[in-house]
């Protein structure tokens, strides 16, 4: 038979939870009334196949898996989607090689929180969402605590689409400065050894390539080519011309800067700012 949906509503978060992980955990309180097996956490505008569940309760049944995650498709339509999206999935695999998040031997855990099916069992084992209760990176907070008690298991798709769209530049901006320092755990140290190797890795090459001489520039020439094509099987993903590969350092310098203003709005008391709301959970400053 069909199934009913039911819109809950709430006072809003209590001291110490981000909005969105207290309407899950209003979301999950309600549906474990009924004792279920898996719970579906996606967002409301990822747009799913008909199947997706389906699919989705099949590999985790298969893989005796706590979480089962896809990596839904963004939007990549405007210029700044175009230029942004790819790069961010790309550095996202780099952060978090789905091989090693899929190994269940291996310590690395990340998700995608637009698409996430979650073992009833294994979410009370780890401690519910009360755990992660003012994580701002919720996905991969969740991932990790899951990982402790059984296998997880995240993959790129096309069948789950996000039509959320970063129509300018600044709207991206927005969306990665929001948690890129969290991602760095507000750490001034590590802020700057991935500022200085976002520099040497993806920038230095390119501009050894042109302004060099000698070896050093043909060196520069070929790690430049490396990155690029590194960068093609994401832009195929995309459908997007593959004269963006070569693009790929300036994209890798922009990222950087947002990165920094991330770092700058913590400490300005803006950090994780997100509809009107600062980040309950970002560390206070002296």
């Amino acid at each position: 038979g069909r199934g009913h949906i039911e819109v809950i509503s709430t006072q809003g978060p209590p001291s110490g939870w981000t909005g969105k992980l207290w309407a899950v955990r209003t979301g999950v309180v309600a549906a474990e009334k009924s004792d279920p097996d898996f719970l579906l956490l996606t967002d409301a505008d990822i747009v799913h196949a008909p199947d997706t569940v389906r699919s989705l309760v099949a590999r985790a049944l298969d893989g005796n898996l706590v979480l089962t995650s896809l990596m839904a498709k963004l939007r990549c339509e405007s210029r700044a989607e175009r230029m942004h999206v790819p790069a961010f999935i790309h550095f996202f695999q780099m952060l978090f090689p789905f091989a090693w998040v899929n190994d269940p031997t291996s310590r690395t855990a990340a998700a995608a929180g637009g698409c996430m099916l979650v073992k009833a069992e294994g979410l009370r084992r780890c401690g519910g969402i009360d755990s992660i209760r003012n994580a701002l990176i919720d996905d991969c907070s969740l991932a990790e605590k899951l990982k402790t008690v059984g296998p997880i298991w995240l993959g790129l798709t096309e069948r789950s689409r996000s039509i959320r769209p970063y129509l300018g530049f600044s709207d991206v901006r927005k969306m990665i400065s929001r948690s890129a320092y969290a991602q760095l755990r507000y750490s001034p140290w590590l802020l700057a050894m991935t500022t200085l190797a976002m520099l040497i890795v993806f920038v230095a090459p390119p501009l050894i390539a042109l302004f060099g001489t000698g070896s050093a520039r043909w060196l520069g020439l070929v790690t430049w080519l490396t990155m690029a094509v590194t960068y093609l099987p994401i832009l195929r993903f995309y459908r997007l011309s593959l004269l963006w590969g070569p693009l790929l350092p300036v994209v890798a310098l922009l990222f950087t800067i947002y990165t920094l203003d991330s770092a700058y709005r913590h400490y300005r008391r803006r950090g994780g700012e997100w509809k009107g709301r600062v980040h309950a959970g970002a560390p206070s400053l002296p």
